[in-house]
């Protein structure tokens, strides 16, 4: 192995959850590019099989799509916007927020902006919608959900624009109203997917604070798919002594349970006094607690 590749290799290992979803949509966005050349078709119709169709049987032929669209990019400007955008706000997560949590806001955003989508080009009259839109492309509902879910989780923590600090709930806002006008233009569907992942991203947030986290569900059918696609191990299975219970759960369910409660009052912690209310322990602690 040269030492260019084990670089390589180190680095990718290195890599975030959202930054790997980042090269993810790279990647496919030059194998459009790719195909393009090889089949000699219209750079439209290279990633057709990813995009999410309007008509809902047509969307029933390839049900994968309500996921695989959010990975898809025809326009350089829409991929680099996009991924600027999840970079940016990927890095307060996955600091702040459990990986795991994180990611379940951003697949639902996506999968709720894309049911959105669906329903309203499939139930509302023709006169009310654009006819001649097509299928819908991008990762903006996920990442708007992701947005809005900070800015409702910790509304009064501000963030730096160039020299002017605004608090989070004005960009929340504008970023809905931005959405609202958008439904009037050229791009409807686009903005109705944003305003479905929006609406998933304030609902995650306001049930969050409350003590509820309504992805759980979610999370653990993602983590039996996962299971499907992992390789078993050739080696028998040797089967250890069960450890003895600790308050009725094993020390290691009774140390994850301990864990998650931290993190609880950290998170309550935040949304009180935000972010910058933390000692430097709690922080360490909540970064480690993101990155498992």
């Amino acid at each position: 192995m040269t030492s260019l590749t084990y670089d390589f290799k180190d680095k990718l290992k290195r890599l975030n959850v959202f930054e790997k979803i980042i090269a993810v949509n790279i990647g496919i966005f030059f194998l459009g590019w790719v195909l393009m050349l090889i089949r000699r078709v219209p750079r439209g119709n290279t990633l057709t099989w990813l995009e999410l169709p309007k008509d809902f049987f047509e969307f029933l032929t390839r049900p994968w799509s309500i996921i695989t669209y959010g990975f898809t990019h025809y326009d350089f400007f829409h991929l680099l916007f996009n991924m600027l955008v999840l970079y940016f706000v990927s890095r307060t997560m996955v600091n702040i927020f459990p990986s795991k949590q994180s990611l379940n806001i951003y697949f639902l955003g996506i999968i709720t902006g894309g049911l959105a989508y669906l329903a309203i080009y499939n139930i509302l009259p023709e006169r009310l919608v654009l006819a001649n839109a097509g299928a819908l492309v991008g990762a903006s509902a996920g990442v708007r959900a992701l947005l809005i879910f900070i800015c409702a989780y910790m509304p009064y923590r501000e963030a730096r624009f160039f020299s002017v600090k605004i608090k989070l709930w004005y960009i929340g806002v504008a970023l809905v109203a931005f959405d609202t006008i958008g439904l009037f233009g050229n791009n409807q569907g686009g903005n109705v997917a944003h305003l479905g992942g929006v609406l998933l991203g304030y609902l995650y947030a306001t049930q969050l604070l409350k003590g509820k986290d309504i992805g759980e569900g979610f999370g653990r059918f993602m983590d039996k798919i996962a299971n499907v696609f992992k390789p078993k191990s050739p080696l028998k299975t040797v089967h250890k002594k069960k450890k003895k219970p600790f308050a009725g759960h094993n020390k290691d369910e009774f140390n994850e349970f301990n864990n998650q409660k931290k993190v609880d009052l950290i998170l309550d912690k935040i949304s009180k006094s935000g972010y910058e209310s933390l000692t430097k322990e709690e922080k360490a602690f909540l970064f480690k607690a993101g990155k498992d």
